[in-house]
């Protein structure tokens, strides 16, 4: 019996070995079967994918003299110095400046998109096919605010890519980008959508993708496919802190693009919608110094005058919620909604005032090139208590250089004040609560009415910039 037991039980772990060895190899062809496939989409859109060299031609000369240190006698200084003389036309020498990216073919007949920072103010475009050919370009209009420009070479029947849509592009989705970096040309490398509608500094019209594809110099202009081979965006910037990629890059969503491409084709130039005014975000403490229970919208700090908005009736501390029906989570949300407005259209602009809704109808007008209507840069603002300022009332000549009718100046503040909260010496208070103050009685009275524990918003001017603030109320 023991021996028949000891072969029953050897033959049991046989049979569990196997079994195991079995699991294990099925959930290796079962994940490999799972990851994605990406030859398909490269073999098809490669052909499509260009080189692009530009060049610049700038004029240098040796007025930077070895001879003009101080350390050397002025007699040798002069003497030698006339050799580097800068008006010597004989000392001057022109350079080439080289520019390299990538790009996509749009048409059959040669309309190339790349990237505005790869052909900026280039005296000379040359396109790399697919099959090694090199072509002359034409600039045919470039758009700094979405960092895109349109080439056009001479050609038929060439390759194109089709374009999708960022829509139903999901967080967690693969996708892949085609490019050139370090000149290496047609290198593919892969990865997911790692958000959607990013807003970059001082790029205020573009709702970036954001990715972990890997992406360096050569790179930018380049297309993103998702694992249908459609183009979904414009390779363009990596976040780094070193120069090289870690692990956060940047497109340009195809519909942007797709916008830029109409307008340049058309006419040159990209023209976009403009609403007149400067917002900032909602933060926590100022969505209930407005009586929001949770933070969204933009506040509106500034109205410029004359501009759509002020001939609409918005005002100064409005949040706007919606625009043309579509909800604003962040204020980031709003100027591509604006940008992308048909100019002279009227818009259904939803706004919170005073705690109520209200809808205005605003007429777009065209951005104009010199104004900067990116929202104010605005720091996060913590908890702060009221105590530990002291104001004092403000002069004529300010109220006339800010347009104000009245206000407060922040005089003194305690260090811990000045540490824990965005009240600045200097800092200008014009209203509270909407609510405008003249003066400091005004301030006084105000600040009771709102009682202890509960918080304010305060619309300040700091170097002549309208800012709003949450401030908690104290004893």
């Amino acid at each position: 019996m023991r021996i028949i037991s000891t072969a029953t039980h050897i033959l049991n772990s046989f049979k569990l070995i196997f079994f195991f060895s079995l699991v294990f190899i099925w959930n290796n062809v079962y994940a490999q079967n799972n990851l994605p496939d990406f030859t398909s989409v490269v073999e098809k859109n490669i052909p499509a994918v260009v080189i692009v060299n530009a060049t610049k031609n700038i004029q240098s000369n040796f007025n930077n003299s070895p001879f003009n240190s101080p350390e050397v006698p002025k007699d040798l200084r002069d003497y030698f110095g006339r050799f580097f003389d800068p008006k010597n036309n004989n000392n001057q020498i022109d350079r080439q400046v080289p520019s390299f990216g990538s790009g996509f073919i749009l048409t059959n007949d040669g309309y190339i998109m790349t990237n505005n920072h790869v052909v900026s103010n280039s005296d000379e475009i040359l396109i790399t096919l697919s099959d090694q050919s090199v072509l002359e370009a034409t600039l045919i209009g470039s758009d700094s605010r979405s960092d895109l420009a349109l080439l056009k070479v001479d050609g038929r029947n060439l390759p194109t890519v089709s374009i999708g849509t960022t829509k139903n592009l999901k967080v967690g989705e693969w996708v892949l980008a085609i490019g050139s970096p370090f000149g290496f040309d047609h290198t593919v490398t892969a990865g997911i959508v790692s958000g959607k509608q990013r807003k970059l500094p001082n790029e205020s019209y573009v709702p970036y993708i954001q990715t972990d594809v890997a992406i360096n110099p050569g790179n930018s202009g380049g297309p993103l496919f998702n694992l249908d081979g459609d183009v979904v965006g414009v390779n363009a910037q990596i976040y780094s802190r070193t120069g090289g990629f870690m692990g956060v890059s940047f497109a340009i969503p195809s519909e942007t693009m797709l916008d830029v491409f109409s307008q340049l084709k058309d006419s040159g130039k990209v023209s976009r919608g403009w609403l007149g005014v400067f917002i900032q975000e909602v933060d926590k403490n100022l969505a209930k110094s407005f009586g929001m229970k949770k933070p969204m919208g933009a506040v509106v700090a500034k109205v410029l005058k004359d501009g759509p908005a002020s001939k609409s009736g918005l005002k100064q501390g409005d949040i706007i919620l919606k625009f043309d029906g579509k909800t604003i989570k962040k204020s980031g949300d709003l100027p591509p909604m604006v940008g992308m407005s048909k100019i002279n259209s009227s818009v259904k602009v939803e706004i919170l005032r005073n705690k109520q809704t209200f809808t205005k109808l605003v007429r777009i007008e065209e951005l104009p090139t010199e104004e900067n209507i990116a929202s104010i840069q605005q720091q996060k603002i913590n908890k702060t208590q009221i105590s530990g300022i002291t104001v004092s009332n403000i002069n004529e000549g300010v109220k006339r250089d800010l347009n104000i009718y009245g206000g407060v100046k922040i005089d003194s503040v305690t260090a811990e004040q000045s540490n824990n909260s965005g009240i600045k010496i200097n800092d200008i208070v014009t209203h509270i609560n909407n609510k405008p103050i003249y003066n400091t009685k005004d301030f006084q009275n105000k600040i009771q009415e709102i009682g202890v524990d509960n918080y304010a918003n305060f619309l300040i001017y700091r170097n002549s910039n309208p800012l709003y603030l949450a401030i908690k109320i104290s004893k």
